[in-house]
Formats: C-alpha cells, structure tokens, sequence
C-alpha cells in the first residue's frame, strides 16, 4: 500500500534551516505529482509547495523564496528544503501525493517548530 515517511523535523531558530525529507514506496513515484502540506492545531492543513512529475513547482505565497521542493525519482524521496524560518512557519509538515479526482495520500508528518 501507498507509504509516505516524513523525516527532517525538529526545532529551530528563528532564521535557521530545516530539511524535510519523504520517503514513498507502494506505488509508482515518478508518475504522481507529490506536494508538502503544513497544519497547525485549530487550523485547516494548507498547501506549501508542490512538484509535477515533470518537475514543475509552485509554492504558497507565505514561503515562496525562502523553499525549494525537489524530488528524486530514482530514490522515491520528495524533500522541502527550508530557509529564514519564522516563528509563523512553525507546524505540523505532511507529505503527500496528489490524486486526481481523489482524495490525497498522507505521511504522518513531522513536527518543526521555529522559536523565536
């Protein structure tokens, strides 16, 4: 079955660096557009970046400049590699592989925080 394994996490400084990395196995990675989510407690889970299969990626307006989604097709690894954290990036982080006309397939996520 479709597997998504989020690692990378952890606390931060403000203006510091994380790498966030997802490894998927269970279906075939190269083919599926694959993003990063992000939620926090009371909020809705909302889009960070994402990628196509090609390789084309777009990000949310609150983190464009400061991440680089990349992915690795021979290795099945999606990454997020994230710079100049804020206290406001501070979030539960969820991979996920997008489904057309279906409901996306998630990671258990991984926690970053960002003090500042």
């Amino acid at each position: 079955q479709v597997q998504l394994v989020e690692s990378g996490g952890g606390l931060v400084q403000a203006g510091g660096s994380l790498r966030l990395s997802c490894a998927a196995s269970g279906f075939i990675f190269s083919l599926n557009t694959m993003a990063w989510y992000r939620q926090v407690p009371g909020k809705e889970r909302e889009l960070v970046a994402q990628i196509t299969r090609g390789g084309r990626a777009t990000y949310a307006d609150s983190v464009k400049e400061r991440v680089t989604i990349s992915r690795d097709n021979a290795k099945n690894l999606l990454d997020l590699q994230m710079n100049s954290l804020k206290p406001e990036d501070t979030a539960v982080y969820y991979c996920a592989r997008i489904v057309i006309g279906g409901a996306p397939s998630w990671g258990q996520g991984t926690q970053v925080t960002v003090s500042s």
